[in-house]
């Protein structure tokens, strides 16, 4: 007869949040697989318990190999307990490969419940929680991270990130830059524990909380508002995104690179970025802020062919003094 694989819910940062039964199962299972030996060892001894079963640590670089030996344990009559540093198993966390083979192996898996750093910071969110989406970690690479940003732009759920202290300024600025600076957004850091914050504002107040000089420390959860009703049908609505199948217009693409060249990009960067952004060129970029501007100027004043004015993106020349580098929204981004 087969054992039965538990996955553990553990405390996100304070002890006291265990379950009784989470007690139990880590004092008398066979085998107890931890994500960290000496978190789980640091968690029994706050629990008064002893952990009588064989411990082996079963951390995201090894869980594939440790997967097959612990089902050989299960079909064996094993008990295992599976439980990571925080939250549930298998939740961006250690735990996916070992359930897969456990019940590819027929052997019952259970769950132990416990807190989540999701869920906990979507209730202190003040944000619409009836519907939602929860989306781990974004890539570490800043180019993946903005495609996957802006393949969330129109998504109408309420969004829920994990984020780590390092990478945190950069999503939350390619955040702001990709879904626009004003979506509403919650930033939670240490939940349950002694230097908890929750800071409730929006994406462009969260860059401004990164950035003011403070160390970032800590584990970090994003909750991020929907789209708006109107920003639904393509992301074209949010500064930064483009809309699927649609050519974004001048205006919408100069009020992207207004919204960069605001956050402190320079001009001719922010210009790259939104050509990358939308599949287009800079040049294109170029015109667009151009031709958005002559749309904007009262009639009868002096706007400057496109075709004439040479970009500084392209061709050696300067725009300074050409008259193209004017402000649009007052920000000079045809500049440099």
């Amino acid at each position: 007869m087969s054992g039965t694989l538990v996955l553990c819910g553990a405390p996100i940062g304070d002890p006291r949040d265990a379950s009784p039964r989470l007690a139990e199962v880590l004092a008398t299972a066979d085998i107890i697989a931890a994500e960290d030996t000496r978190r789980l060892r640091r968690l029994a001894h706050a629990l008064g318990i002893t952990i009588r079963g064989r411990v082996v640590s079963c951390y995201d670089a090894v869980e594939g190999a440790r997967a097959a030996m612990l089902t050989e344990q299960l079909l064996a009559g094993s008990t295992v307990a599976l439980i990571t540093d925080a939250g549930m198993p298998a939740v961006s966390d250690p735990g996916f490969r070992l359930v897969a083979a456990a019940s590819q192996a027929g052997v019952p898996v259970t769950v132990v419940p416990g807190p989540s750093a999701v869920t906990a910071a979507l209730a202190v969110s003040g944000l619409p929680s009836d519907r939602w989406t929860f989306e781990g970690f974004l890539p570490r690479k800043g180019g993946e991270r903005r495609a996957r940003l802006r393949g969330l732009a129109a998504e109408a759920r309420t969004m829920v990130f994990l984020e780590s202290p390092h990478r945190l300024v950069a999503a939350l600025r390619e955040a702001a830059d990709v879904l626009g600076g004003g979506r509403r957004a919650t930033l939670c850091r240490e939940l349950t524990k002694t230097w908890e914050e929750i800071v409730r504002t929006d994406l462009a107040g969260l860059v401004d909380w990164a950035t003011d000089g403070r160390e970032i420390r800590g584990e970090f959860t994003l909750v991020v508002a929907g789209a708006p009703a109107g920003a639904r049908g393509g992301a074209d609505s949010a500064p930064g995104g483009a809309a699927a199948g649609r050519p974004a217009g001048p205006a919408v693409l100069a009020a992207a690179v207004e919204h960069l060249v605001a956050g402190g990009m320079a001009p001719k960067e922010a210009r790259k970025t939104v050509a990358a952004d939308h599949g287009i060129g800079s040049r294109q970029v170029y015109d667009a802020i151009v031709a958005a501007r002559a749309a904007a100027e009262p009639e009868g004043d002096d706007v400057p062919d496109p075709e004439n004015a040479a970009g500084p993106d392209e061709g050696s020349g300067s725009d300074e003094g050409s008259g193209v580098g004017r402000h649009l929204g007052g920000s000079s981004l045809t500049g440099a």
